[in-house]
Protein backbone atom coordinates (compact mmCIF):
# COMPACT_ATOMS: atom_id res chain seq x y z
CA UNK A 1 0.00 0.00 0.00
CA UNK A 2 1.27 3.46 -0.88
CA UNK A 3 2.46 5.73 1.93
CA UNK A 4 -0.04 8.28 0.64
CA UNK A 5 -3.08 6.01 0.44
CA UNK A 6 -5.99 7.85 2.01
CA UNK A 7 -3.96 10.98 2.68
CA UNK A 8 -5.04 14.46 1.65
CA UNK A 9 -2.64 16.41 -0.58
CA UNK A 10 -3.15 19.99 -1.70
CA UNK A 11 -1.34 21.41 -4.73
CA UNK A 12 -1.41 25.09 -5.68
CA UNK A 13 -0.84 26.21 -9.24
CA UNK A 14 -2.27 22.84 -10.28
CA UNK A 15 -3.75 23.86 -13.61
CA UNK A 16 -0.66 23.19 -15.73
CA UNK A 17 3.04 22.39 -15.80
CA UNK A 18 4.73 21.23 -12.61
CA UNK A 19 1.58 21.69 -10.55
CA UNK A 20 -0.57 19.56 -12.86
CA UNK A 21 2.07 16.84 -13.03
CA UNK A 22 2.46 16.86 -9.25
CA UNK A 23 -1.29 16.59 -8.67
CA UNK A 24 -1.43 13.62 -11.01
CA UNK A 25 1.57 11.92 -9.36
CA UNK A 26 0.08 12.31 -5.89
CA UNK A 27 -3.30 11.04 -7.09
CA UNK A 28 -1.63 8.00 -8.70
CA UNK A 29 0.12 7.35 -5.36
CA UNK A 30 -3.25 7.08 -3.62
CA UNK A 31 -3.71 10.54 -2.18
CA UNK A 32 -6.94 12.48 -2.29
CA UNK A 33 -5.76 15.56 -4.15
CA UNK A 34 -7.10 19.08 -3.83
CA UNK A 35 -6.15 21.14 -6.88
CA UNK A 36 -5.96 24.91 -6.49
CA UNK A 37 -5.57 27.51 -9.25
CA UNK A 38 -7.44 30.51 -10.64
CA UNK A 39 -9.05 28.18 -13.20
CA UNK A 40 -8.73 24.41 -13.51
CA UNK A 41 -9.19 22.01 -16.44
CA UNK A 42 -11.57 19.07 -15.97
CA UNK A 43 -10.01 16.16 -14.13
CA UNK A 44 -11.22 12.96 -12.54
CA UNK A 45 -10.78 12.09 -8.87
CA UNK A 46 -9.70 15.58 -7.82
CA UNK A 47 -11.32 18.12 -5.53
CA UNK A 48 -10.95 21.37 -7.44
CA UNK A 49 -11.07 24.65 -5.53
CA UNK A 50 -10.47 27.73 -7.70
CA UNK A 51 -8.76 30.60 -5.90
CA UNK A 52 -6.60 33.63 -6.59
CA UNK A 53 -3.74 33.18 -4.15
CA UNK A 54 -2.64 36.79 -4.47
CA UNK A 55 -5.84 37.65 -2.56
CA UNK A 56 -5.20 36.86 1.13
CA UNK A 57 -8.94 36.75 1.84
CA UNK A 58 -9.39 34.02 -0.77
CA UNK A 59 -6.50 32.05 0.73
CA UNK A 60 -8.13 32.17 4.17
CA UNK A 61 -11.45 31.06 2.69
CA UNK A 62 -9.67 28.27 0.83
CA UNK A 63 -8.07 26.96 4.01
CA UNK A 64 -11.38 26.98 5.85
CA UNK A 65 -13.11 25.15 3.01
CA UNK A 66 -10.37 22.50 2.90
CA UNK A 67 -10.62 22.01 6.66
CA UNK A 68 -14.40 21.68 6.42
CA UNK A 69 -14.64 19.41 3.38
CA UNK A 70 -11.64 17.06 3.64
CA UNK A 71 -9.88 17.94 6.87
CA UNK A 72 -6.33 19.20 7.38
CA UNK A 73 -4.05 18.14 4.52
CA UNK A 74 -1.18 15.73 5.06
CA UNK A 75 0.83 17.18 2.18
CA UNK A 76 0.82 20.75 0.89
CA UNK A 77 2.71 21.57 -2.31
CA UNK A 78 3.09 25.33 -2.62
CA UNK A 79 3.78 25.59 -6.33
CA UNK A 80 1.83 28.54 -7.74
CA UNK A 81 4.12 31.02 -9.42
CA UNK A 82 4.97 33.13 -12.43
CA UNK A 83 8.08 33.66 -14.55
CA UNK A 84 9.49 36.83 -16.05
CA UNK A 85 12.53 37.06 -18.30
CA UNK A 86 13.37 40.71 -18.93
CA UNK A 87 16.51 42.87 -18.76
CA UNK A 88 16.79 44.82 -15.55
CA UNK A 89 16.51 48.25 -17.16
CA UNK A 90 13.29 47.24 -18.89
CA UNK A 91 11.80 45.71 -15.74
CA UNK A 92 9.32 48.10 -14.15
CA UNK A 93 8.39 48.39 -10.51
CA UNK A 94 4.98 47.02 -11.49
CA UNK A 95 6.72 43.98 -13.04
CA UNK A 96 8.65 43.50 -9.82
CA UNK A 97 5.53 43.80 -7.67
CA UNK A 98 3.67 41.26 -9.82
CA UNK A 99 6.47 38.69 -9.43
CA UNK A 100 6.66 39.17 -5.69
CA UNK A 101 2.87 39.00 -5.37
CA UNK A 102 2.54 35.50 -6.80
CA UNK A 103 5.97 33.99 -6.14
CA UNK A 104 6.49 35.21 -2.57
CA UNK A 105 3.50 36.98 -1.02
CA UNK A 106 1.03 34.28 -2.14
CA UNK A 107 3.39 31.55 -0.88
CA UNK A 108 3.57 33.34 2.48
CA UNK A 109 -0.24 33.45 2.64
CA UNK A 110 -0.54 29.75 1.79
CA UNK A 111 2.02 28.84 4.45
CA UNK A 112 0.28 31.02 7.02
CA UNK A 113 -3.07 29.39 6.25
CA UNK A 114 -2.01 25.73 6.22
CA UNK A 115 1.10 25.27 8.38
CA UNK A 116 -0.83 25.74 11.65
CA UNK A 117 -3.14 22.90 10.58
CA UNK A 118 -0.20 20.59 10.03
CA UNK A 119 1.42 21.68 13.30
CA UNK A 120 -1.78 21.03 15.25
CA UNK A 121 -1.85 17.50 13.84
CA UNK A 122 1.83 16.98 14.68
CA UNK A 123 2.74 15.75 11.21
CA UNK A 124 2.68 16.45 7.50
CA UNK A 125 4.86 17.71 4.66
CA UNK A 126 4.91 21.29 3.38
CA UNK A 127 6.78 21.34 0.09
CA UNK A 128 7.66 24.59 -1.65
CA UNK A 129 8.61 24.68 -5.32
CA UNK A 130 11.48 27.07 -5.81
CA UNK A 131 13.85 27.35 -8.76
CA UNK A 132 17.50 27.21 -9.70
CA UNK A 133 17.04 31.01 -9.59
CA UNK A 134 16.51 30.84 -5.82
CA UNK A 135 20.25 30.29 -5.41
CA UNK A 136 21.94 31.29 -8.70
CA UNK A 137 21.75 34.66 -10.43
CA UNK A 138 21.08 34.80 -14.16
CA UNK A 139 20.83 37.75 -16.56
CA UNK A 140 17.31 39.10 -17.16
CA UNK A 141 16.05 37.48 -13.95
CA UNK A 142 16.08 40.46 -11.57
CA UNK A 143 12.40 40.43 -10.52
CA UNK A 144 11.97 36.67 -10.75
CA UNK A 145 15.16 35.85 -8.87
CA UNK A 146 14.43 38.41 -6.15
CA UNK A 147 11.08 36.74 -5.52
CA UNK A 148 12.59 33.25 -5.55
CA UNK A 149 15.53 34.16 -3.30
CA UNK A 150 12.93 35.59 -0.94
CA UNK A 151 10.99 32.35 -1.15
CA UNK A 152 14.11 30.41 -0.13
CA UNK A 153 14.56 32.76 2.82
CA UNK A 154 10.95 32.19 3.84
CA UNK A 155 11.44 28.43 3.61
CA UNK A 156 14.60 28.45 5.72
CA UNK A 157 12.94 30.58 8.40
CA UNK A 158 9.86 28.37 8.56
CA UNK A 159 12.08 25.29 8.67
CA UNK A 160 13.70 26.70 11.81
CA UNK A 161 10.43 27.80 13.41
CA UNK A 162 8.62 24.49 12.87
CA UNK A 163 11.51 22.22 13.83
CA UNK A 164 10.33 19.78 16.50
CA UNK A 165 6.64 20.03 15.61
CA UNK A 166 6.53 16.92 13.42
CA UNK A 167 5.98 19.03 10.30
CA UNK A 168 8.57 18.55 7.57
CA UNK A 169 9.36 21.52 5.32
CA UNK A 170 11.15 21.03 2.02
CA UNK A 171 12.28 23.36 -0.74
CA UNK A 172 12.46 21.71 -4.18
CA UNK A 173 14.56 23.83 -6.54
CA UNK A 174 14.36 22.59 -10.13
CA UNK A 175 16.44 23.82 -13.00
CA UNK A 176 14.91 24.81 -16.35
CA UNK A 177 11.73 22.82 -16.89
CA UNK A 178 9.86 22.51 -20.17
CA UNK A 179 6.50 24.10 -19.39
CA UNK A 180 4.30 26.72 -21.04
CA UNK A 181 6.06 29.50 -19.14
CA UNK A 182 8.80 29.40 -21.79
CA UNK A 183 6.42 29.92 -24.72
CA UNK A 184 6.69 33.77 -24.76
CA UNK A 185 10.49 33.64 -24.56
CA UNK A 186 11.45 30.96 -27.14
CA UNK A 187 14.67 29.75 -25.45
CA UNK A 188 15.56 27.62 -28.49
CA UNK A 189 16.39 30.86 -30.33
CA UNK A 190 18.20 32.59 -27.44
CA UNK A 191 21.95 32.33 -27.04
CA UNK A 192 22.98 30.87 -23.70
CA UNK A 193 19.65 29.21 -22.96
CA UNK A 194 19.04 25.44 -22.91
CA UNK A 195 16.80 24.10 -25.63
CA UNK A 196 13.41 23.01 -24.41
CA UNK A 197 14.16 19.42 -25.46
CA UNK A 198 17.12 19.46 -23.05
CA UNK A 199 15.14 20.75 -20.06
CA UNK A 200 13.60 18.81 -17.22
CA UNK A 201 10.04 17.62 -17.73
CA UNK A 202 7.25 18.52 -15.28
CA UNK A 203 7.01 14.82 -14.39
CA UNK A 204 10.65 14.88 -13.27
CA UNK A 205 9.87 17.55 -10.70
CA UNK A 206 6.67 15.75 -9.71
CA UNK A 207 8.72 12.60 -9.05
CA UNK A 208 11.01 14.61 -6.77
CA UNK A 209 8.00 15.94 -4.84
CA UNK A 210 6.61 12.43 -4.52
CA UNK A 211 9.97 11.20 -3.22
CA UNK A 212 9.99 13.90 -0.53
CA UNK A 213 6.37 13.32 0.46
CA UNK A 214 6.83 9.57 0.89
CA UNK A 215 9.91 9.53 3.13
CA UNK A 216 9.39 7.92 6.55
CA UNK A 217 8.17 10.41 9.16
CA UNK A 218 11.60 10.62 10.82
CA UNK A 219 13.34 11.61 7.55
CA UNK A 220 13.64 15.28 6.56
CA UNK A 221 14.74 16.40 3.11
CA UNK A 222 15.09 20.12 3.73
CA UNK A 223 16.37 21.13 0.27
CA UNK A 224 16.34 19.17 -2.96
CA UNK A 225 17.98 20.59 -6.08
CA UNK A 226 17.60 18.97 -9.49
CA UNK A 227 18.42 19.93 -13.03
CA UNK A 228 19.10 18.57 -16.49
CA UNK A 229 22.44 16.97 -17.21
Amino acid sequence: MSALAGRVALVTGASRGIGAATAEALRAAGARVVRVARALPPGEDFLDLPADLTDATQVEALAERVRREVGPPDVVVSNAGSFLLRPFERTTVADFDAQVAINLRAAFAVARAFLPMLRDGGRGSFITIGSVADHVGFPQNAAYAASKYGLRGLHETLLAEYRGTGVRLTLVSPGPTDTDIWAPFDPDRREGFPRRAEMLRPADVADAVLFVATRPPHVLVDWLRLGPI
